[in-house]
């Protein structure tokens, strides 16, 4: 009888590092493995506490500000630069990578700087010099060219001025033409030419006579614009057209402060609200939203995708951030910290790993997208235990006990306060409306749908 020795050599049976424990070879078949789904979920509830425990999302707080940061803006092109615009009128370049201030422009605008936005660069790397100029806009009436790095008398490259003496509320930049903008200022949305002093289009009649909020450019059909104004309406624009009003329009039952497209799905935009709640829309349909996020017990003031376009961050009014899932109606989390106030920006990273804000009390705050991650490069048998857990945890989220633990967060008191005051509310006038369908006599009175509640009427 012939005899075959099975042999292994040594790496294959020990790990990468030196000295460290063996490999175990286990039998997969589960007939061998009787305790295996107990066994997982011990660990799922275990990666959940752990997830938590590890869970410190501030990283830093940039300082220089004198006033409330009102505004800021990241690069399209850059990982690098970020800008701020406070309520003093100074606007700042900041360096993520050093967290350093790296150009300050004291006197920027006499006023609120109520706009910021990236111009020009054609490459993709990660220098200042790529990315040479943005334009801000203040509640002075002027529109400026900054350069990144500009000189030492603090000169803008160029100024626009709003002919009729009124203010701009908001500023985008075109994502085809290197030298069109978009402003929004009372009464009318204008389209500019970097190479002209006065606006080249002009939308006044908007379906009313109240001051545009918000204007934002379509990252993928760019003549497409959308519009938030204090009458409660949210607008879209075709700059191709001749007309002076735009194509569209709903009004919702209280004002939006705040919209972004979202950049993976341009079809798609979120709102911020004053009635706490942010609203995803689909052009293909203004009649209701796609969803609504709740969660906030104060108005939304920014909102701003993330790059990959799966979720979204909002500040608010309630000195609170939360980040939401695009599918999702609650958020998977929320950071706040005992002297942050009112947040009035929001900002995601380029590489969507950290999350920019901006708030009343002058600090420029970095946090971390994913509260538990760990900052740096991970080696190999890291990056697998982390996938390892996070796939029990989102395999046993279902479970009472990984749920509690995945969802738990410490809020303010205050905040927790209010959102007790919001679900008795709720339950209230839930309660009531289904006693006043099952009083009254039958298909007079039907239960309500949030969703198309929302839009108070259309106007073509």
């Amino acid at each position: 009888m012939k005899i075959k020795a099975m042999s292994r050599s040594a790496q294959a049976s020990t790990r990468e590092c030196i000295g460290d424990i063996k490999k175990v070879t286990r039998n997969i078949n589960p007939e061998a493995q009787p305790f295996q789904k107990a066994r997982e979920y011990t660990r799922a509830v275990n990666a959940a506490k752990l997830d938590r425990m590890f869970a410190k999302p501030f990283i830093a707080g940039l300082e220089g500000h004198s006033d409330g940061i009102m505004v800021t803006c990241r690069s399209r092109r850059s990982l690098r630069p970020v800008v701020s615009g406070g309520a003093d009128g100074s606007v700042m370049v900041w360096d993520l990578a050093s967290r350093r201030n790296m150009q300050v422009y004291n006197n920027a605008h006499n006023g609120w700087v109520t706009g910021l936005v990236e111009c020009g660069g054609n490459s993709v790397g990660g220098s200042f010099q790529d990315v040479p100029s943005f334009y801000s806009c203040g509640t002075d009436g002027f529109v400026k060219l900054w350069k990144f790095h500009g000189s030492d008398d603090g000169l803008p490259i160029n100024t626009w001025r709003y002919d009729e003496g009124g203010s701009f509320k908001s500023i985008d930049h075109s994502w085809e033409d290197n030298n069109n903008f978009a402003t929004a200022s009372d009464h009318a949305v204008e389209i500019w030419d970097s190479n002209r002093s006065a606006p080249v289009q002009t939308f006044t009649k908007l379906w009313g006579e109240d001051s545009v909020n918000v204007v934002r450019y379509n990252p993928a059909e760019r003549c497409l614009l959308a519009h938030c104004s204090s009458d409660r309406g949210i607008g879209l624009h075709d700059v191709r057209s001749n007309t002076i009003t735009g194509l569209k329009k709903v009004i919702l039952n209280m004002r939006s402060n705040c919209l972004e497209w979202n950049p993976m799905e341009p079809q798609k935009f979120v709102v911020g609200n004053e009635d706490f709640n942010c609203y995803t829309f689909d052009i293909r349909n203004l009649s209701e939203p796609c969803m609504i996020h709740k969660g906030h017990v104060g108005a939304v003031l920014s909102v701003a995708w993330s790059p990959t376009g799966r979720e979204f961050v909002s500040g608010s009014y309630d000195k609170t951030i939360r980040i939401f899932n695009f599918q999702q109606g609650t958020a998977r989390e929320i950071y706040h910290t005992k002297r942050m106030q009112r947040v009035f920006s929001v900002n995601y990273s380029a590489d969507t790993r950290y999350v920019i804000s901006g708030s009343d009390d002058t600090n420029l705050r970095i946090w971390k997208a994913r509260a538990s991650e760990k900052i740096g490069q991970m080696t190999a048998r890291e990056e697998k235990a982390r996938n390892y857990r996070s796939t029990l945890v989102k395999k046993f989220s279902h479970m009472p006990e990984v749920k509690k633990i995945v969802k738990h967060r410490r809020v303010p008191k205050l905040v927790k306060k209010q959102t007790n005051i919001a679900q008795i509310q709720k339950e209230s006038a839930k309660r009531k409306q289904n006693n006043r369908v099952k009083h009254s006599k039958p298909g007079t009175v039907k239960h309500k749908n949030e969703r198309k509640s929302t839009i108070v009427r259309e106007v073509s």
